[in-house]
């Protein structure tokens, strides 16, 4: 991929809002279309890496509180458990979460199409300048009275 090179000054004057709303865009999107090839939305995507990653811990509540305020899809998650408990991907013991073999092979299905999105989506940008760029944009978001934390 050729893309054109600018000077210092032009890019430190261009507008932040613009880059980070097309690059959000563009990764959201493609993150997207890439579980829809395996009949999934982002939320199933986190709830399948929270069950797998600390089996038989959570339960529907606990889970749905920790991830409604990142959905902005206005996500029903009892249907979503009801979809992941037919399709066999997930299994309920006494209230709490366990993926099936089936839910562990979808998960890994959807992990290896998120990979290649951030693969091309990394393309050309090694590790430092990557991180450099994690940085700013949590020093952006500190700035301006949000958690720059790391999720």
């Amino acid at each position: 991929m050729t893309i054109k090179e600018y000077p210092q000054e032009q890019l430190a004057a261009q507008p932040v809002g613009y880059w980070t709303r097309a690059a959000a865009d563009l990764v959201i999107g493609g993150l997207r279309a890439a579980l829809a090839e395996e009949n999934l939305t982002q939320p199933h995507w986190w709830t399948l890496n929270h069950v797998a990653g600390t089996p038989g811990e959570w339960t529907r509540p606990a889970l749905t509180a920790k991830l409604a305020p990142f959905d902005d899809q206005n996500t029903d998650f009892e249907a979503l458990y009801a979809d992941l408990t037919a399709r066999g991907w997930i299994t309920e013991a006494d209230g709490r979460l366990t993926l099936t073999e089936a839910g562990e092979a979808g998960r890994l299905r959807a992990h290896d199409r998120n990979a290649k999105v951030h693969a091309r989506m990394r393309e050309g940008i090694d590790d430092a300048t990557y991180a450099a760029t994690i940085d700013t944009l949590r020093l952006l978001v500190a700035n301006l009275g949000g958690n720059g934390d790391l999720p």
